[in-house]
C-alpha cells in the first residue's frame, strides 16, 4: 500500500475489510469530527464517544456502504448522530422532570398537606444547597414558565448551559427527594 492514498482508493480498500485503510480514515479525519462533536455537546467524554460510534458504524457498514465522498459523508453522518444524541439527552430530562413533579402533585393531589409542605421545605432545601445560578436557572425554567432560550438570553449563557444546569437540578431533586415516592 502506497503511502498516501486517496479517500476513494481508502473507501474501496475499506470495502475490501482492509484494517489498514480503516486506520487512514481514523487518522485522517478523527480530529476533524471529534471537534464537531465536542462543538456541539461541550464534553469531551461524550464527544469522544460519539466519534467512536461514527467509526464503529462504518467499519461494520463498510460492505455495504455507497460513498462518494469520504469527509462530506462522516461529516454528516457526524451531524446526525450529535442530533440524536442531543434529543434522547432532552428526553431523558423531560422524562426526568415529569417523574419528579408527577411526586409533588401526587403527594398534593392526596391531600396529605402535612407531607406536601414537608416535601416543599425539602424542595427549597435542595434548591439552597445548589449553586446559585443553577437554582435560578431552575426557578425560572419550572416554576415561571421561561423556555431554556429565554433563560439563555436573559442569563446570557448557552442553550446548553441552561439544559445542564436544569439537568444538575432535577438530579439533586430526585437523589434527595426519593423518600417522597408514592407508594400506590
Amino acid at each position: 500500500m502506497s503511502k498516501f492514498l486517496t479517500d476513494e482508493q481508502l473507501v474501496l480498500q475499506l470495502q475490501e475489510s482492509s484494517k489498514r485503510a480503516f486506520e487512514q480514515i481514523y487518522e485522517r479525519y478523527w480530529y476533524k469530527l471529534f471537534s464537531i462533536s465536542y462543538h456541539q455537546v461541550g464534553s469531551r467524554e461524550e464527544a469522544e464517544e460519539l466519534v467512536h460510534d461514527i467509526f464503529e458504524s462504518l467499519w461494520n457498514r463498510r460492505a455495504e456502504l455507497t460513498i462518494r465522498n469520504l469527509g462530506a459523508y462522516l461529516v454528516i453522518a457526524m451531524k446526525y448522530r450529535i442530533t440524536n444524541f442531543i434529543k434522547s439527552q432532552i428526553t431523558w430530562r423531560r422524562y426526568q422532570e415529569y417523574l419528579i413533579l408527577n411526586k409533588i402533585q401526587e403527594s398534593y393531589a392526596t391531600d396529605e398537606i402535612v407531607q406536601f409542605s414537608d416535601l416543599s421545605r425539602a424542595v427549597d432545601e435542595v434548591m439552597s444547597r445548589l449553586p446559585e445560578k443553577t437554582s435560578r436557572i431552575f426557578q425560572m425554567s419550572r416554576f415561571e414558565n421561561r423556555s431554556v432560550r429565554d433563560i439563555a438570553e436573559n442569563m446570557h449563557l448557552s442553550e446548553k448551559a441552561v439544559e445542564y444546569h436544569i439537568t444538575k437540578s432535577l438530579k439533586a431533586l430526585k437523589d434527595s427527594l426519593w423518600m417522597y415516592q408514592s407508594e400506590n
